[in-house]
C-alpha cells in the first residue's frame, strides 16, 4: 500500500509542476495570452457552429500543436539564456529556430481554422 501512495504522490507531483508551468507560461508570455483568447475563441466558434466530430479533432490538435510549440519555444529561450546570458549568434540562431516552430504550428491552426470556419462565417454574413 505505501509503494500505491508513494506513486500517487509522485504523479500529483509530476501535475502541479505541469500546472505550475502553465501559469509560468501564461504569466511570463504576451504570445501565451495570445493563444489562450485564440483558444476561446475556436471553442465558442466550434460550439456557436456546431461543427462535426472530425472538425472538432482538427481544431482540438491544431490548438494543441500551438500551445506545445509556445511551451516549448518558451523552455528553449529560458535554457539558452541561462546557458548564455550575452548576446550570442548561436543563441540567437537556436531562439529563432524555436520562434519559427511556433509561427508553423500557427499557421497550421489558422489554416484549419479557415477551413473548418470560413464557410460558416461566410454564410452568416449572406
Amino acid at each position: 500500500m505505501t509503494n500505491r501512495r508513494g506513486f500517487v504522490s509522485r504523479e500529483a507531483e509530476s501535475f502541479a509542476c505541469a500546472f505550475r508551468g502553465i501559469a509560468a507560461l501564461l504569466r511570463s508570455e504576451v504570445h501565451a495570452r495570445i493563444h489562450l483568447l485564440a483558444t476561446v475563441v475556436v471553442i465558442v466558434l466550434g460550439w456557436w457552429f456546431e461543427i462535426t466530430a472530425g472538425q472538432w479533432i482538427a481544431a482540438v490538435l491544431a490548438i494543441g500543436l500551438v500551445w506545445v510549440a509556445e511551451a516549448l519555444n518558451t523552455a528553449i529561450e529560458y535554457v539558452a539564456d541561462l546557458a548564455h546570458p550575452d548576446e550570442h549568434p548561436e543563441v540567437k540562431k537556436l531562439k529563432d529556430l524555436a520562434a519559427a516552430a511556433v509561427l508553423f504550428a500557427s499557421l497550421i491552426a489558422l489554416t484549419v481554422g479557415l477551413i473548418v470556419f470560413w464557410p460558416r462565417l461566410c454564410a452568416t454574413c449572406a
